[in-house]
């Protein structure tokens, strides 16, 4: 009787020991943000000139609808992958790159592996002349879109240049105010001190853009995320974007950049000639620190390179490289030529 006694209690006392750490797990929000480049997602269409025929069955990168439905279930899938146990329905945010138009991004979120999260679609068609944009996916059960600005870069020095517009997507995440920033900075094409100027340019033109936004509201939090063809440790985005790798340095309005350790233990989102960057970053604001606010609101808690095994090259000198789609002429069926990156950030329920 004692031992049948005993065993009640002890069954008893895992129950509440359980409950007593589910209710711990339901004292936070985590919401996933993250960003990925998509590398030349195209359709099969010629509709840009000549760029756009290399992309096209025509071209010489024969680029067929088979191609290209791999291309698409392959990101969608890598995007399925993006969950956590505090995040099982994938990122609530997920800024995109080097995409053509509308069009793949809405066949992208009907993709098998990530149709059930019923993402939806911000984009706008900017003056690129390769003909490639930034764009939003989110899903709006997590994150409710209230504005969209887009911004064109422009340089007094070069009035011919043509880049991506940077698009600013403000809304409602975990009942905050959050702007997300997305951005394609110029490419290091010329040399990366040579084309340094421009990505200066554009940082200026993000930070311009956040102070515009604290100008309205001043507590809000600003995400300034993308490819920005710079590693942390750049001036672009060191400088003129003011991005610190210290976040106690960090004030209400100046940015805190987790990637700049991150790629001092090696870790990368790109490699190049033998060598790691890390150019796809996702900048928080101070005012998504904790130690800038009273500790109820949205906050950032930490961040990862999403580089899953299945996204990782195996053969010879790419091995351990992003799995790209071409390589050398070579269509791979991979994913991208970067791995996505994600930050985290939590609040109290």
């Amino acid at each position: 009787m004692k031992k049948y006694v005993l065993s009640i209690l002890i069954c008893l006392g895992v129950a509440l020991g359980a409950c007593a750490q589910e209710d711990k797990k339901q004292q936070f929000m985590v919401f996933g943000v993250a960003f990925y480049n998509l590398e030349n997602l195209f359709d099969t269409i010629n509709n840009n000139g000549n760029y756009d025929l290399e992309f096209s069955p025509q071209g010489q990168r024969q680029w067929n609808s088979y191609k290209y439905w791999s291309k698409i279930n392959k990101l969608a899938d890598c995007i399925a992958h993006m969950t956590t146990p505090t995040t099982p329905n994938g990122p609530a945010i997920i800024g995109v790159s080097e995409i053509e138009n509308k069009s793949v991004l809405d066949d992208l979120v009907k993709a098998a592996p990530i149709k059930r999260w019923m993402l939806q679609v911000v984009h706008h068609d900017s003056p690129d002349r390769r003909g490639v944009d930034v764009g939003l996916l989110y899903n709006p059960r997590l994150f409710k879109v209230i504005d969209v600005t887009n911004h064109t870069l422009c340089i007094p020095s070069n009035p011919r240049f043509r880049t991506r517009d940077q698009m600013c997507v403000t809304g409602i995440l975990g009942g905050d105010t959050v702007s997300v920033i997305v951005n394609h900075w110029p490419s290091r094409l010329g040399g990366q001190e040579q084309s340094s100027y421009l990505r200066e340019a554009a940082a200026d033109l993000s930070r311009h853009i956040a102070d515009s936004l604290w100008a309205i509201r001043p507590n809000q939090g600003v995400i300034v995320m993308g490819d920005l063809n710079d590693d942390p440790m750049d001036r672009s985005v060191a400088v003129n974007l003011g991005a610190d790798r210290d976040d106690n340095k960090v004030k209400a309005h100046g940015f805190y950049n987790p990637w700049w350790n991150m790629l001092a233990k090696g870790i990368g989102t790109l490699a190049y000639k033998g060598g790691w960057n890390l150019f796809d970053q996702i900048v928080v604001s101070g005012t998504l620190l904790k130690q800038n606010q009273d500790g109820k609101g949205l906050h950032y808690w930490k961040c990862q390179v999403n580089n899953f095994e299945f996204l990782r090259d195996v053969n010879g000198q790419r091995q351990g490289y992003p799995l790209r789609t071409f390589a050398g002429g070579a269509w791979l069926d991979g994913y991208s030529d970067h791995f996505p990156t994600e930050v985290f950030l939590i609040k109290a329920r």
